[in-house]
């Protein structure tokens, strides 16, 4: 199975110039654990997680810093191509759990590791997985 019958594809990108606060409340409202930061063109800059904003965010002494600022550089990306199974060792690599997914280095979905535990044939890959992400 490919990546790209698994991803999401409704993807809220932010620039690096936006609050953190207003990335929050993105989450939020898409019910997601992580924001794309991209360019005008969708190229992917880097990543915000909900980890970042607890660690990066709460943890400054100036209040609401833009995404340029706490933005995971430089993210691990999947292609719509790459097989399940090799998405799943770079969970287990990474220790993360979502791949962007990007076409020429623009964003085109959203991979997480919930989205590969659903399916049946993948519960041990996203089970072994979250192992690795948790030890």
């Amino acid at each position: 199975m490919k990546v790209k019958e698994l991803m999401s594809t409704n993807i809220t990108c932010v620039n690096e110039s936006t609050p953190a606060d207003q990335i929050a409340g993105h989450m939020r409202k898409n019910d997601v654990g992580s924001i794309p930061v991209c360019d005008d063109a969708g190229h992917i800059k880097g990543i915000v997680t909900d980890r970042d904003l607890v660690l990066r965010v709460m943890a400054r002494e100036t209040h609401n810093p833009t995404a340029g600022e706490i933005m995971t550089l430089d993210p691990i990306t999947v292609s719509p191509d790459q097989n399940i199974h090799d998405a799943a060792l770079l969970f287990s690599a990474h220790k993360i759990r979502r791949l962007p997914v990007t076409e020429a280095s623009r964003i085109v979905g959203m991979l997480s590791l919930g989205d590969v535990a659903v399916k049946p044939v993948y519960i041990d890959e996203a089970g072994d997985a979250l192992s690795a992400i948790s030890q």
